[in-house]
């Protein structure tokens, strides 16, 4: 039995428009991302035989093969959420989400410098990859990842809140290599209803990483 699915996407193909089009959400959503939740089960079921017959000849490439498809299944998860055709500005007390506000001001100086440490992060990933705004729970602070390919450079720990997925497949077909106008036009369609939610729920689980023996 698969162990992952893909989700349905919480809006039409065409919700997010202009800002990213219909059919780059659907062959998004409906071949990219159906792809590494596929990548994901087929790897969990290679390793299952793996394990069946003893062989581990290739147990380095599946499990690097699992951590690939399964973190790109997570972060493409949150990304739909992450998104809204009604969102965009910044955060503010007034809509109910002064905490994440509040948070980013103390962890980055300002929304101005946060925007523009993401916006960077994202644009200038090598190759593809992602920008993430993440919740690191040694500290308590929102700290700004980047995520080469679905891996890499992220702190053990902590939780993405609001991923922006800088992959050509995200964006190539309506803004071509112009990735910076891609990660800039992103900004108007952040739902940071979704974002607090995530924020508040990290904060909450954060103490469950046991970093000392007891």
């Amino acid at each position: 039995m698969a162990l992952y699915t893909l989700p349905e996407l919480p809006y039409d193909y065409a919700a997010l428009a202009p800002v990213i089009s219909p059919e780059i959400i659907e062959l998004h959503h409906d071949k990219h991302h159906a792809a590494y939740v596929k990548g994901a089960n087929d790897t969990l079921e290679q390793l299952a035989e793996a394990r069946e017959k003893e062989s581990w000849g290739s147990v380095n490439g599946l499990e690097k093969s699992l951590a690939f498809h399964l973190s790109g299944h997570i972060l493409h998860s949150i990304y739909w959420h992450n998104m809204t055709g009604d969102g965009g500005g910044e955060p503010l007390d007034k809509d109910g989400v002064g905490e994440l506000a509040d948070a980013i001001a103390e962890s980055f100086g300002s929304f101005a410098r946060f925007k523009a440490q993401l916006s960077k992060a994202s644009a200038t990933t090598q190759g593809s990859g992602w920008g993430v705004l993440a919740y690191e729970p040694l500290s308590g602070r929102l700290i700004v990842e980047q995520i080469y390919d679905h891996q890499g450079n992220v702190g053990q720990g902590s939780t993405p809140i609001l991923v922006f997925d800088a992959w050509e497949h995200a964006f190539y077909l309506q803004y071509r290599n112009q990735k910076a106008d891609f990660v800039e036009a992103m900004w108007q369609v952040v739902d940071w209803q979704d974002v607090a939610r995530r924020y508040t729920a990290a904060k909450e689980r954060g103490d469950s990483l046991l970093l000392l023996a007891p």
